[in-house]
C-alpha cells in the first residue's frame, strides 16, 4: 500500500529515507530493457503488477527448469523426456486439403533413426521456412512414442548452428499469465540480469561462508541463468540467500518500527477500574480465561511509561471486541479518549451494534465516523471529538483524515490489522500524544507469519469461544445437487431458519462478483418470492445497512451476498450458510464465512458447494473444513496448502508479502533473521556504521521505505 500518511507525519531525516543511487537501475521501468517497449510492457504488467520495474522481473523467480543437456543419437533417445538432437530434414507431409484440422508432419533423421515432428494449426509458411528439406537443424522438446513411431509435438526449439550456440543447456521455466510467453519473460530477465549493480554485502561474511551462499547479484544470476538443474531448486544456496535477504529486511523493518514506538515516551493510561467493573456487570456472559488473560496483559501495558504495541488474535467469535471495549474503558477512566478503526463500514457499524448498549449502560459515550457522515452531522461530531465529549470513537480509515482532531487520544485499536499498512497504523497513532496501539485480527495466524508480519508487537491470543457458541455441521455438496439444496432450504425455512447464500469469488473485480450475486439472487427469488435479499460491495453503505436490518429482523429469510459479509456480520438467528463454489476460496476465508452462523441457540449448518472435478488442493481444503472448526489448525493448514499471501489476504489488501521466501523455507530462516535483526539494532540502532549503510540499501531494495524513514525519526 502506498498511500501517504495524512495526519501529523513522522519526522524524518532526508538522508535516512533516500534510496541509494546504486539501486536506480533496478527501479527503472521494464520498458527501458533492451528489446522491450510499451507493447511488451502491457502483458508483463498483468504478470508482475502495475507499471513493472526491472526489480519486479528479477524477483519473478523460475518455478522449474527444462534440462536440455541430453543430446543423444535418435537410436539411443528415451521417450518421455526432453531431448535435443541434431537432425537433417527429410520430408514434409502437410495436412490434406479435405482435413484442414489434421496435423502438419515433418520427418527428420540423424542417420540412426527417424522422428516425426507434429504441428497442429501452425502456419505452413512458418514450418517450411523453419525446416527446409535437406537442411541441418537442432530440435529440442519432449520425445514421445506413438504407435511405434517417435514423435515430437510442437518442438520447443528449432535452431540452426548459430542459434544452438546460444541455447542454454538448462533453461528456467517461469509462472505465466495469458499474453506472456516463456520467450518474453526470458528476454526480459536476460536484460534485467545485466542491470544488476554491484552492491555492498549486507550479510555477515561468516554466515555467507558457512552456508556457501553466493553474493546477492550472483544469486539472481544463478536462478535466472542456471548452469545445472540444482541451481534453480527451492533448496539451492542462491534461493536460500535471496529468501534470507528478504526475511532479514522484513525483520529489520519490524524491529525499527518497534524501536520507534519504544523510543517515544509513553504515559500511563490505566484507570481505577470503576467503568470496567460496570461493564463486566452488564456483560451477558462470563469472560473466558483467554479474555481475562488478554485484558490483564493490555492493562499492564497501559500502566507502563512505554508505548504499547500489541496484537490480539482470536478465532471467529472468540470475543475480541469485548476485550477491546474493556481496554478502551480503562483509558477513559484515566480521562482520555480511545478509537477503534475497522476496514469496512459494515464492520465498523457491527462493532457499534455490539459496543453501544454495553457502553451506554456503563456510562461511556460512543460515536461512529465513516465516509457516510456528511455536512452538519459531521461538523457536530468532529466538534464533539475535539471537545472530548466522545469517549470512544469507532470508524473506518476516515478516523485518520486531517479534519479529525481528538482532545486527548491515548489508545487506538486497529481491527483486521492485515487490511491496513504499517503507515496507516502509525497515522492513527499520530492523532494523539504517546498513543498506545492494539491491533486485532480474526484470522488465526501461524507462528511463522506472526513473526513475519507482526514481529514488532507483543502477542495475545484468544483460544476459547464464549459460552453458548454452537458447533456447526459442515457438509460438502456437489453443485450437481443444487436442486436438492434448494428443496432442503424450503423445508428449513418452514421451521424458521435464516440463511446466508454466499456467491463465488469470480475475480478480484467487485463488479464481476456483484454480477454473479445478482444472478443467484434472481434465481433464488424465483423459488422463494419475497423472502430473498441481496447485499454486495458495490451498494452504498446505507443500502447495505437497510438490507442487513431487514435480514436481522426476519423480514427476509435468505441473504444472498458476496464476501462483504466475511467479517463482523452478527445475526444470531442465521443458522444456515451456503458457500457456492467453495473450491475457489482459501481456508481462512471459508472459516471466516462459516463463522457467520453458530451464534444462536439453533443447530447450525454450513454447506460447501463445489464444482467437479476438484483439484487436489481444493479437495484437501474442503476436507479440513469438514473435520475441524479450530481456526488455529485451519490457519496452519492454509499456510501449508496455499502460502502466506493467500492466508492473510494480501492479494486483495496490498500488504507487501514475501516474493522470494517460500513457505517451505520459512521455518529454517525466519528465526535466524529475527535474531540477527535484533542483534544488529542493539549494536547499531541507527544503522550508521559501515555495515549499517549496506543494510539501509537492503531496506530500500525490498521497499521497506517506512522503516528507512524511521531510522532518523524523533
Amino acid at each position: 500500500m502506498r498511500r501517504a500518511i495524512a495526519a501529523r507525519p513522522i519526522p524524518t531525516h532526508r538522508q535516512a529515507d533516500m534510496r541509494p543511487s546504486a539501486l536506480n537501475p533496478l527501479f527503472a521501468s521494464v520498458e527501458t530493457l533492451t528489446g522491450l517497449g510499451e507493447k511488451t510492457a502491457k502483458p508483463l504488467a498483468r504478470l508482475l503488477g502495475r507499471e513493472p520495474r526491472v526489480l519486479d522481473v528479477l524477483f519473478h523467480l523460475p518455478s522449474g527448469i527444462v534440462d536440455r543437456r541430453q543430446r543423444p543419437k535418435i537410436a539411443d533417445a528415451q521417450p518421455g523426456g526432453v531431448v535435443t538432437v541434431e537432425v537433417t530434414v527429410e520430408e514434409h507431409h502437410p495436412a490434406p486439403r479435405n482435413r484442414p484440422r489434421a496435423p502438419y508432419r515433418v520427418v527428420v533423421t540423424d542417420g540412426t533413426g527417424w522422428i516425426t515432428l507434429i504441428f497442429f494449426g501452425t502456419n505452413r509458411t512458418y514450418v517450411e521456412r523453419s525446416l527446409p528439406v535437406g537442411a541441418k537443424r537442432w530440435i529440442s522438446g519432449r520425445l514421445e512414442l506413438y504407435e511405434a513411431t517417435l514423435q515430437m509435438v510442437h518442438p520447443d526449439k528449432i535452431l540452426d548452428e548459430a542459434g544452438m550456440s546460444r541455447l542454454p543447456p538448462v533453461e528456467p521455466v517461469y509462472p505465466l499469465v495469458e499474453g506472456v510467453t516463456q520467450n518474453l519473460i526470458g528476454r526480459a530477465t536476460r536484460g534485467a540480469v545485466e542491470r544488476i549493480p554491484e552492491l555492498p554485502e549486507w550479510l555477515d561474511p561468516n554466515l555467507v561462508a558457512s552456508r556457501h551462499w553466493p553474493a546477492f547479484r550472483d544469486a539472481l544470476r544463478h536462478l535466472h541463468h542456471p548452469r545445472q538443474p540444482e541451481d534453480a531448486l527451492p533448496e539451492s544456496p542462491a534461493r536460500h540467500r535471496l529468501a534470507y535477504d528478504e526475511l532479514l529486511s522484513g525483520q529489520l523493518a519490524l524491529s525499527l518500527v518497534r524501536a520507534h514506538m519504544r523510543r517515544q515516551h509513553g504515559r500511563s493510561s490505566a484507570g481505577d477500574g470503576h467503568i470496567v467493573r460496570r461493564l463486566e456487570d452488564v456483560l451477558p456472559f462470563r469472560l473466558t480465561s483467554s479474555q481475562q488473560h488478554a485484558i490483564h496483559d493490555i492493562r499492564g501495558d497501559l500502566a507502563k511509561p512505554e508505548r504499547m504495541l500489541r496484537l490480539l488474535q482470536g478465532d471467529v467469535g472468540s470475543g475480541k471486541t469485548v476485550v477491546a471495549l474493556l481496554a478502551m474503558a480503562s483509558v477513559v477512566e484515566a480521562g482520555r479518549q480511545a478509537a477503534l478503526m475497522a476496514p469496512t463500514e459494515i464492520l465498523a457499524r457491527q462493532h457499534l451494534k455490539t459496543i453501544r448498549p454495553l457502553a451506554e449502560a456503563a456510562g461511556l459515550r460512543v460515536a461512529i465516523l465513516t465516509g457516510r457522515e456528511k455536512g452538519k452531522e459531521r461538523e457536530t461530531l468532529l466538534a464533539a471529538i475535539a471537545a472530548g465529549t466522545v469517549d470512544v470513537l469507532l470508524g473506518t480509515h476516515a478516523l485518520f483524515q486531517e479534519s479529525v482532531a481528538f482532545k486527548d487520544l491515548a489508545f487506538a485499536v486497529v481491527d483486521e490489522q492485515h487490511r491496513f499498512g504499517v503507515h496507516q497504523r502509525l497515522a492513527l497513532a499520530a492523532k494523539g500524544e504517546a498513543v498506545d496501539v492494539l491491533v486485532m485480527t480474526a484470522t488465526p495466524i501461524p507462528r511463522t507469519l506472526v513473526l513475519t508480519y507482526f514481529g514488532d508487537m507483543d502477542v495475545s491470543a484468544l483460544h476459547e469461544k464464549p459460552a453458548g457458541r454452537q458447533p456447526i455441521d459442515t457438509r460438502i455438496v456437489s453443485n450437481e445437487r443444487l436442486d436438492e439444496v434448494i428443496e432442503g432450504l424450503r423445508r428449513q425455512l418452514e421451521t424458521g431458519a435464516r440463511v446466508y447464500w454466499v456467491c463465488p469469488l469470480v475475480s478480484e473485480s467487485e463488479l464481476v462478483d456483484a454480477a454473479a450475486a445478482e444472478e443467484r439472487f434472481r434465481d433464488l427469488d424465483h423459488h422463494f418470492q419475497g423472502q430473498v435479499a441481496l447485499v454486495h460491495g458495490k451498494m452504498k453503505g446505507s443500502e447495505k445497512d437497510a438490507v442487513m436490518a431487514r435480514f436481522a429482523a426476519g423480514e427476509v429469510r435468505i441473504l444472498v451476498a458476496t464476501t462483504v459479509i466475511e467479517v463482523g456480520v452478527d445475526v444470531p438467528e442465521a443458522n444456515i450458510i451456503v458457500i457456492e463454489h467453495a473450491e475457489r476460496f482459501g481456508l481462512a476465508q471459508l472459516h471466516q464465512l462459516r463463522g457467520r452462523v453458530g451464534r444462536g441457540a439453533a443447530k447450525s449448518t454450513c454447506l460447501l458447494v463445489y464444482k467437479s472435478p476438484l483439484g487436489e488442493t481444493a479437495e484437501a481444503r474442503l476436507k479440513i473444513m469438514r473435520e475441524t472448526e479450530d481456526g488455529f489448525r485451519i490457519a496452519e493448514e492454509d499456510l501449508r496448502l496455499r502460502g502466506e499471501g493467500e492466508l492473510l489476504g494480501t492479494r486483495q489488501s496490498g500488504l507487501p508479502g514475501t516474493r522470494l521466501a517460500g513457505v517451505e523455507i520459512y521455518s529454517e530462516l525466519l528465526e535466524a533473521a529475527r535474531k540477527e535483526a535484533t542483534l544488529l539494532l542493539d549494536r547499531d540502532p541507527g544503522l550508521t556504521g559501515p555495515r549499517g549503510a549496506a543494510l539501509r540499501t537492503l531496506l530500500h531494495l525490498f521497499e521497506r521505505e517506512e522503516a528507512a524513514k524511521l531510522l532518523r525519526a524523533g
